[in-house]
């Protein structure tokens, strides 16, 4: 997408209002928290990327925050050190906006782009934002790889992409070659209660970004 296409893109997210429960949360947000940037988080990384990683949603005190996907929350500490074990990233730490932190062959995004209450969109929210997912990934390469971490956005990049969803069941460690040329990988979401709980541990998660790393290189 040219620069100015892709800079009215943003500037339109941005603003966006669509999801009314959103909208009014992150103007309570603003109120509670004015140096928050508590409005939907634009993408992260490299223009023309090897590798799309979609998200949840932002976090409260991480992305909302710092308006950077996973940054400054507790999914964002394995993660990027992973990205940056596997080459995806120039360091293993991503706590603040003007860290340093850049990515190489990678960028990230989530399927929703607001901070949810509770951190649970709903199912019409994660479809309202569909197309902000879709216009994303349609404008990349198309021979994108993408990791879909948990199955909320695992589903959401199959709707983007107009598949059905039942013909590619989500499973931590999957990888699904879509019709459109698009490798799909999945992983558990990296957030605190799976890393906690030993759903996802850092040896899982690793696999996953290391099998990304071979396929794309």
């Amino acid at each position: 997408m040219p620069d100015t296409a892709q800079g009215a893109a943003d500037a339109a997210l941005l603003k966006c209002t669509r999801c009314t429960r959103l909208a009014a949360f992150l103007a309570q947000v603003r109120k509670d928290h004015p140096d928050y940037h508590a409005r939907p988080v634009l993408p992260f990384g490299v223009a023309a990327p090897k590798l799309l990683i979609v998200g949840l949603a932002p976090g409260m005190h991480g992305a909302n925050r710092t308006g950077r996907p996973f940054t400054g929350d507790y999914a964002g500490i394995l993660l990027y050190k992973t990205l940056h074990k596997h080459g995806f990233a120039n360091q293993p730490e991503g706590a603040e906006p003007d860290d340093g932190l850049k990515l190489k062959h990678c960028r990230i995004t989530n399927a929703v782009k607001c901070l949810p209450p509770e951190n649970k969109p709903l199912p019409d929210e994660v479809k309202r934002c569909n197309s902000y997912l879709q216009s994303e990934i349609l404008a990349l390469p198309k021979a994108i790889s993408l990791l879909a971490l948990g199955l909320v956005s695992h589903q959401a990049i199959l709707r983007a992409l107009g598949h059905k969803v039942s013909a590619f069941p989500f499973s931590h460690g999957a990888r699904h070659a879509l019709p459109g040329g698009q490798t799909l990988f999945d992983s558990y979401h990296c957030s605190r209660y799976n890393t906690s709980t030993k759903r996802l541990t850092p040896e899982m998660f690793d696999a996953v970004v290391a099998a990304i790393a071979s396929h794309v290189r």
